[in-house]
C-alpha cells in the first residue's frame, strides 16, 4: 500500500510539473530574447578581446573592433591583434559576407557558418539573431542551472539559413536570458556548447559581455570572448562599406 501511495503521489507530482511547462508560453520567449538583444533604432559597437585555448596550437588571444547595425543587417569586424592579422576585415550587407585580406588587398565572399579566425565562434555570433524567426519549439521544460530557475526549450529550425539546425537553450526566468546553449547538427550531434556568464544591460537591451564557446568535436578547445568599450553612438554609414576597410588599413 505504502509503494502505491508513493507511486500515485509521484504520478500526481509529474503531472503538475507537465501542466506548468505546457502553460509556457515559448513564442513569448523567444520574442522577449530577440527584442532585447537587438537596436533597431541605433547602432551598436564594441572591442572584442577573443581568447581560444586550443589543445594542439595552445593560447591564441585577438583583439577585434566590432561594429553593428541592425536595421539594416550589417556589421562591420576589423582585426586589432595580433599583428599578423591586423587589418583584416569581414563585412557583413544583408545576407553577403566579405572577408577582407589586407596582404592581397581582395575581398571574397565567406559564410555565416564558418568559423571566425579559426575560433569557436561563428560569424553569424556577431549578427542579431532571430529565434522567434529562425526556430519553431518542440518541447519546453521547467528546470535548474546551477542557482537559476530556468526555461529548457528545444528548437528546430525553420529554415536552412541558420548555422544550427537544433538548438537547446537554458533560458533564466528573471529576465529572460539565455544562460546556455546546445548547438547540434542536422543528425543532432551536439557540435558546440555556449555559456553566457555575465550580461549587461545597454538601453534596452541586454547584451552578453561574456561568452564561452566550447568546441564539443575536440576535446579541450574553447573560446572566450569579452566585450568592452561598448557604445551605441549612432556611426558614419561609411563604416559598413569595403571602401572603410581598406581607408583603415592606409
Amino acid at each position: 500500500m505504502r509503494r502505491m501511495i508513493t507511486a500515485l503521489i509521484a504520478i500526481v507530482l509529474l503531472s503538475a510539473w507537465g501542466a506548468s511547462a505546457a502553460q509556457v508560453d515559448v513564442d513569448a520567449i523567444l520574442r522577449t530574447l530577440d527584442k532585447q538583444s537587438t537596436f533597431p533604432s541605433t547602432d551598436f559597437s564594441a572591442k572584442m578581446t577573443i581568447v581560444t585555448e586550443d589543445p594542439n596550437k595552445g593560447i591564441e588571444k585577438q583583439v577585434v573592433t566590432f561594429f553593428r547595425r541592425d536595421k539594416d543587417e550589417k556589421y562591420l569586424l576589423l582585426v586589432q591583434e595580433p599583428k599578423i592579422q591586423k587589418g583584416q576585415g569581414y563585412l557583413l550587407l544583408g545576407d553577403s559576407l566579405w572577408f577582407y585580406d589586407p596582404e592581397s588587398r581582395n575581398f571574397t565572399h565567406t559564410s555565416l557558418k564558418e568559423n571566425f579566425q579559426g575560433t569557436d565562434a561563428k560569424n553569424s555570433d556577431f549578427s542579431a539573431r532571430s529565434y522567434a524567426e529562425d526556430y519553431q519549439a518542440v518541447s519546453v521544460d521547467e528546470g535548474k542551472l546551477g542557482n537559476y530557475s530556468v526555461y529548457i526549450i528545444e528548437l528546430e529550425a525553420t529554415n536552412n539559413e541558420v548555422t544550427y539546425p537544433y538548438l537547446k537553450l537554458w533560458v533564466s526566468k528573471s529576465p529572460l536570458l539565455v544562460l546556455k546553449a546546445e548547438e547540434y547538427s542536422l543528425s543532432k550531434r551536439l557540435l558546440r556548447t555556449s555559456l553566457f556568464p555575465q550580461y549587461v544591460k545597454v538601453a534596452d537591451a541586454f547584451i552578453p559581455q561574456s561568452m564561452i564557446f566550447t568546441d564539443a568535436l575536440v576535446a579541450g578547445k574553447k573560446t572566450t570572448i569579452t566585450l568592452s568599450d561598448i557604445s551605441l553612438t549612432q556611426l558614419s554609414d561609411s563604416v559598413f562599406t569595403k571602401s572603410f576597410i581598406e581607408r583603415a588599413n592606409r
